[in-house]
């Protein structure tokens, strides 16, 4: 909805955010030190600073705590801004951390 590809749908955009924010919350448990065996994108790096990685998670859970509170104010323009900033900090914790 927000690059304009379908039109916009408050309620959708609220619904979506509700579960991108409670799923945002869910995986941190699985990151621990045995999680790096196997076929996984993140490289060693993860593992050589938890305090930055659990940094970074915690700012994308703001970040989707904010999106979630904009998306129940139906103002598009105001859901676009904060899809940006959670983008942003998924953006950075992928560049510091994904393979390839």
């Amino acid at each position: 909805m927000t690059p304009g590809k379908m039109p916009f749908d408050a309620k959708l955009a609220t619904d979506s955010a509700a579960i991108a924010d409670y799923a945002s919350k869910l995986p941190w448990t699985a990151f621990d030190e045995r999680a790096d065996k196997g076929d996984t994108r993140a490289n060693a790096e993860i593992w050589k600073d938890p305090t930055k990685f659990k940094e970074y998670a915690e700012k994308m859970q703001v970040e989707m705590s904010k999106l979630a509170a904009a998306a129940k104010t139906g103002n598009l323009d105001s859901i676009k801004t904060a899809v940006n900033a959670t983008g942003g900090t998924c953006r950075t914790c992928q560049d510091a951390y994904r393979k390839g």
